[in-house]
């Protein structure tokens, strides 16, 4: 997260950034523009959409990658390194996503406090959301949150296991697809 922008309503928001040539994120009436992400998290947020986008074809659910907004609330509206929506009003919409099923944030130095800790908070109030993946790149560190019987959210920490087991999709994804290309983007960053 940058530094704040300025103060302003959603729909102010709205009509505003769709005429900026950069994204920002919108929590609490501020603005904040988005920062440039390091190649390994663009690598790792392409490889978890394109496994997802695979494995749900010819299922009622799309993948969205991080250029799609995401309303959260009235004063919150994000844009995930990737989500899966299965709702029917989110597959009609062209702008403004509102009922995810799965979100994934890449983690980075710079993000992971907010992702793990406000912007997780923010998330959680979404009816629609079974479960919060959050990767962190570097450390190769797998932690999903899923809502468990009392609508709570429990860690499942898959760090190190050789499958990544989503309960919301009813599907399973090699970890080994996730962290592809990284060991060839580090050593490419050393020659």
């Amino acid at each position: 997260m940058s530094v704040p922008h300025t103060r302003m309503g959603l729909e102010a928001f709205l009509d505003w950034e769709n005429r900026q040539p950069a994204r920002h994120e919108f929590y609490r009436g501020e603005v904040f523009a988005m920062v440039g992400a390091r190649r390994v998290h663009g690598i790792v947020a392409l490889n978890v959409a394109t496994a997802l986008k695979s494995r749900l074809k010819g299922k009622p659910c799309m993948v969205f990658i991080e250029n799609m907004k995401l309303r959260v609330a009235d004063d919150a509206l994000f844009y995930p390194d990737v989500f899966v929506t299965c709702d029917a009003r989110d597959l009609r919409t062209e702008m403004v996503f509102e009922h995810p099923t799965l979100i994934v944030e890449v983690l980075s130095e710079s993000t992971q406090a907010f992702d793990r800790g406000a912007k997780f908070a923010a998330y959680r109030s979404l009816a629609s959301l079974r479960e919060y993946l959050l990767i962190d790149p570097d450390l190769r560190t797998v932690e999903l949150f899923r809502r468990n019987a009392a609508g709570l959210f429990e860690l499942h920490d898959h760090t190190g296991l050789d499958t990544l087991e989503l309960a919301s999709l009813r599907l399973a994804l090699p970890q080994a697809e996730l962290f592809e290309g990284l060991d060839e983007a580090a050593a490419a960053t050393l020659d």
